[in-house]
């Protein structure tokens, strides 16, 4: 877990208490060291946390900490977190993570919950409403990873893809 803020110590308290052994690290201090204590997460360097031997890193923080450096060191099988722009640069970097055998999922897709919230409060959704309004984002993380599988494509392409057919039509 990279990130100690709001979203990142969160996601550490959902994890923990499904028994899962978290690592973490921050540039902040104080967040970092209150959200290890409470959660009896592990801290490691900044640098640390992307050769870490894990099953997942999630970049909760800075936008852009994944490049070719970083992208060379993980070990992981699956990136998936709630930073934005997470990659340096999305194409040079998404296509890496799948020639590494990494599953991506793109950092608009993990945070469309949160865009589906906004988009409700502007049009006076009840919470019920919005809550059903992110019922699909699942499956259509499921689709877009099988297309990226199918197609041998990166991720971010298989879902800009989904994206652009949803939003044109198909033109």
């Amino acid at each position: 877990m990279q990130g100690a803020g709001h979203v990142g110590s969160n996601l550490v308290k959902h994890l923990t208490e499904e028994g899962a052994k978290v690592y973490v690290t921050d540039i902040n201090k104080d967040a970092l060291q209150q959200v290890a204590t409470t959660y009896k997460a592990e801290v490691v360097a900044p640098d640390s946390i992307f050769s870490l031997d894990v099953d997942i890193y999630a970049p909760c923080a800075l936008g852009a900490t994944l490049n070719t450096e970083n992208i060379s060191k993980l070990k992981c099988a699956i990136v998936s977190g709630a930073a934005n722009n997470q990659l340096a640069d999305e194409v040079v970097h998404s296509k890496m993570l799948m020639d590494k055998g990494i599953l991506w999922a793109p950092d608009f897709l993990i945070n469309a919950g949160g865009l589906i919230n906004v988009y409700s409060e502007l049009k006076k959704f009840s919470r019920a409403e919005a809550l059903k309004q992110t019922e699909h984002i699942y499956n259509v993380t499921l689709e877009i990873f099988k297309k990226s599988k199918t197609e041998k494509i990166p991720t971010l392409v298989a879902a800009m893809q989904m994206a652009e057919k949803r939003i044109y039509g198909g033109k």
